[in-house]
């Protein structure tokens, strides 16, 4: 499963800091412990490791809280390869015919369609509008590509391209069906909203937007939940590894005092590290906030200015159960479309008093004999950060309306609910990341290149970067924040080889 290098003894004296303990964190030092190096330490803030990956109770029900599929399960997925490893998928998952699956990265769900009116649409209707912003969708991703894009935001090149592509398309379609067809366009740009961890598609640079790859394989989820990943990968660290509730105040990284360590670490409790060398894999949300505070001497501009230019969002989700379902059996998503957006949005006026219709919809939580009639919720944006503040009965209360008015009965009342809260939690201040406006690849590469910089005169390697939003194609997914731990681990491998004869690798 690991690397397989023998290391100059010396090496292995080597003190390795990890701040944080998510999958990025945990990767990281599985790599490195067994490949022999004896003074590896995880200091996370929090009492759990897991980071963004968190399964939590729902009743009796097991639900994740944060990362929800293997996007992608195929050999060329590490979190697959590893899950199989630990025998934690369902035997439909690991079948041939599942990882040859390539829908691109597009979720494709046999949905119930509701208009605000209370109409139940069919797929027939819904389908012209699907087709026009999934072929327009594609194209948005070809700029980064091809170069000259005529707008600096996804948002932007959608809604001017739908607008001139509906006049030519449907110009023989009567003003109603038009007017239902652009407000459909608005619930799709939502829902992108929720995938891209965006408030806004006006947000996602155009350029940037095709960096990111898909992998192969229908989308998969584990059975008993992701955390079971977690607790395998450290059941095999060395115990005692991680030290839990311990936040890091500051990195003081190039000393030029006296100190045998090139970097010490500052704990909030006043403890202090030397390390030779710090991997940092806190989220990018944590690092948009308090970067100025928690490096020492601050991160070099360049670096800093990409920090700035990437983008990172908040997408929550909220779990609602019911005594009975009201969808179809062979339901997999729940849509609502609402009639009063055909301006192409995606986002509200007023956020206090409609929050709710940023919501898209639900995806229906199967198999029903694990979740009963339940559904999840997804709700991007500050929509979503202002329905954080929300009590429990207020999310309820909009919840039973929403539904309600759609499906035009009054009756339909959630049995329970439960939210997540990702951009009030002080350790991630969102979800995940994603390519602002202006954003390159030459960004991604800033975020992960470890300080000093090349030409230094200082010792090398002192601090390097891990985490989702450092890998240059697969950010914002969990088998990016795993390989990149690997990257790290391996850099450091890789610089302790180099000093002594070369050594074979094995991937896992």
């Amino acid at each position: 499963m690991a690397t397989s290098v023998k290391l100059p003894a010396f090496s292995m004296d080597s003190r390795i800091v990890i701040i944080g303990s998510g999958i990025s964190g945990i990767s990281a030092a599985h790599r490195l412990t067994t490949s022999g190096f004896k003074h590896v330490r995880i200091l996370e803030s929090t009492g759990r490791s897991g980071g963004r990956v968190k399964t939590g109770r729902f009743g009796d029900k097991v639900v994740e809280i944060g990362a929800n599929w293997i996007h992608g399960p195929s050999e060329e997925n590490p979190v697959f390869r590893l899950a199989r490893h630990y025998g934690l998928l369902d035997p439909e998952a690991l079948t041939p015919e599942n990882q040859a699956i390539d829908l691109g990265g597009s979720p494709i769900w046999l949905p119930n369609i509701f208009s605000s009116s209370g109409r139940r649409l069919t797929p027939e209707e819904f389908d012209p509008a699907r087709e026009m912003f999934e072929k327009l969708l594609k194209e948005s991703s070809e700029f980064e590509s091809s170069g000259g894009e005529p707008k600096a935001s996804v948002g932007d090149f959608l809604r001017s391209e739908v607008q001139k592509q509906a006049a030519e398309e449907w110009k023989d379609v009567d003003a109603n069906t038009r007017s239902l067809r652009l407000c459909m366009i608005s619930n799709m740009l939502k829902m992108e909203c929720c995938i891209n961890g965006t408030h806004s598609m006006d947000e996602v640079g155009l350029g940037a937007y095709g960096l990111y790859k898909t992998l192969p394989g229908l989308d998969c989820t584990f059975q008993r939940g992701y955390e079971g990943l977690i607790e395998n990968l450290i059941s095999e660290l060395p115990s005692g590894l991680v030290t839990y509730n311990r936040p890091v105040r500051c990195v003081h990284w190039n000393n030029t005092e006296k100190r045998e360590k090139p970097v010490m670490v500052e704990c909030d409790d006043g403890e202090r590290i030397a390390a030779d060398h710090v991997i940092v894999t806190v989220p990018l949300g944590y690092l948009k906030k308090h970067h100025s505070a928690l490096f020492c001497p601050p991160l070099p501009l360049h670096k800093l200015h990409s920090i700035q230019r990437l983008g990172f969002g908040t997408n929550n989700k909220i779990f609602v159960e019911f005594e009975s379902p009201w969808w179809d059996e062979d339901c997999e998503a729940i849509v609502f479309v609402w009639d009063d957006e055909d301006e192409i949005v995606d986002q509200v006026p007023d956020i206090q008093r409609s929050w709710v219709k940023k919501l898209f919809g639900f995806t229906v939580l199967k198999p029903t004999e694990r979740y009963g009639h339940a559904l999840c919720g997804w709700i991007a944006g500050h929509e979503s950060e202002y329905m954080e503040t929300l009590s429990e009965q207020e999310v309820t209360h909009s919840i039973t309306q929403l539904v309600r008015r759609f499906t035009g009965n009054p009756t339909v009342t959630p049995k329970r609910i439960l939210r997540s809260q990702w951009f009030h939690d002080p350790w991630t201040c969102g979800s995940y990341s994603f390519p602002g406006k202006l954003c390159s690849a030459q960004d991604l590469e800033n975020m992960m290149e470890p300080l000093p910089t090349k030409g230094s005169q200082t010792q090398s390697l002192q601090v390097l970067f891990a985490g989702e939003a450092t890998h240059p194609y697969f950010y914002s997914t969990v088998h990016g924040a795993v390989l990149t731990g690997w990257r790290e681990a391996d850099r450091l491998i890789s610089h302790y080889s180099s000093i002594s004869p070369s050594v074979p690798k094995s991937n896992l």
